[in-house]
């Protein structure tokens, strides 16, 4: 299926108008003819306009496309943070609900500068051990919080319960605290991560002991259900966010929030984009 931007039309139709005036100055010059050795000085400034031109308001416009707008005090992880690894699970199928989650049209990590430039910290410092982060969710819209809730009040809906929440019965997520009607990562500066290796793009995390998102006590920092090597990555995962400004959550290994958040009292809705 092809796809053209608001952008694309508007480089379109001005290369429409290129390609008329080029065609109307040729119509020009052919009815003068050639033989009569007139130049009009008015299609030569004209050639010259539209081929200086056109290119750099298409090139305008394309990074205009680009730029995709935030709200103030947001920014998209990867312009602070190159070399940050993600997998957004909210944006696949990947996920406890078991498709994707409303208010995810990209998978783009979203942060506050400020949680984000507390990361860029966290990542210099691992960077300097030949490891780094990857995340799984950032910014989450109110909207997919609302997704979760009507998941978790559909019973028959257990696809995934193999793989995310064995061990729970669904009928128990709200009573549990796994499913809330307001989450931190609405805010902004709650973000869903783990450890990579950094010398290969494809690195496993390591390995903490549960998989990101799995609902019970063995994904609680503090659990001892899982070996020591999973605990001592769990506890570097920990030191090295709360070293730079992060709290952690008891119940999930890898949720931490800034700690200093700018907006701590307003859940936001946009878009994933």
């Amino acid at each position: 299926m092809l796809i053209i931007s608001t952008n694309d039309l508007m480089c379109l139709n001005i290369n429409t108008f290129a390609s008329f005036f080029a065609a109307r100055r040729r119509l020009t010059l052919y009815q003068a003819g050639p033989h009569t050795g007139e130049f009009n000085v008015n299609h030569l400034m004209q050639r010259i306009l539209l081929q200086t031109f056109v290119p750099l308001l298409c090139s305008l416009f394309a990074l205009s496309a680009l730029a995709v707008s935030l709200p103030d005090g947001f920014v998209y992880i990867e312009d602070i943070i190159p070399d940050i690894r993600s997998e957004i699970r909210y944006f696949s199928e990947n996920n406890f609900v078991g498709e994707r989650i409303d208010g995810y049209e990209k998978p783009e990590c979203i942060l506050t500068k400020k949680a984000a430039l507390a990361l860029k910290e966290v990542q210099a410092e691992l960077k300097s051990f030949g490891l780094g982060l990857k995340v799984y969710d950032c910014y989450r819209p109110q909207r997919a919080v609302n997704h979760f809730v009507r998941w978790a009040r559909d019973l028959d809906d257990t696809r995934m319960k193999h793989q995310y929440y064995p061990d729970v019965e669904k009928k128990n997520l709200f009573k549990d605290g796994y499913i809330l009607e307001k989450s931190g990562h609405s805010r902004g500066s709650t973000v869903d991560l783990s450890i990579v290796p950094l010398e290969a793009d494809d690195a496993m995390e390591l390995d903490m002991g549960t998989k990101w998102d799995y609902f019970g006590p063995k994904s609680w920092p503090s659990s001892l259900e899982v070996g020591a090597a999973q605990r001592v990555y769990r506890m570097l995962l920990h030191l090295v966010m709360t070293k730079h400004g992060f709290n952690p959550l008891m119940e999930e290994w890898w949720h931490f929030t800034l700690a200093d958040e700018p907006f701590p009292d307003t859940y936001f809705d946009f878009v994933v984009k």
